[in-house]
């Protein structure tokens, strides 16, 4: 049966440093909340906090994921995440290739 793509959600995570995001990626996927997190090393992001101007190093990582699966997806970052106000945003998927799509459904089952 296939599966509707729109269903699928790629998450932007951005962690304070590589080991945090290997961390998070790694316990997303073991707990069947992911089929896959990819980082992405080296982002530097510039953002306002408590009304200074921020310049700072990070790790995105990238998650795929499904919209059953999100908000155990969402508690399960914010318990592990360093930051007091983690950046969580999910995108949803339009179109994709089908088996890619079913295996992201397949890997996020319970």
């Amino acid at each position: 049966m296939k599966k509707s793509a729109e269903q699928v959600l790629i998450i932007f995570v951005t962690a304070g440093d590589k080991e945090e995001a290997v961390r998070i990626g790694k316990a997303v996927v073991n707990a069947k909340l992911a089929a896959c997190a990819s980082l992405v090393s080296g982002v530097q992001s510039i953002y306002r906090w408590r009304g200074k101007v921020v310049k700072a190093q990070e790790t995105l990582v990238i998650v795929k994921s499904t919209k059953d699966r999100y908000a155990a997806l969402e508690k399960k970052i914010t318990e592990m995440h360093t930051y007091e106000t983690p950046e969580i945003i999910a995108l949803p998927v339009k179109e994709g290739l089908t088996q890619y799509i079913e295996w992201v459904y397949s890997e996020t089952r319970n």
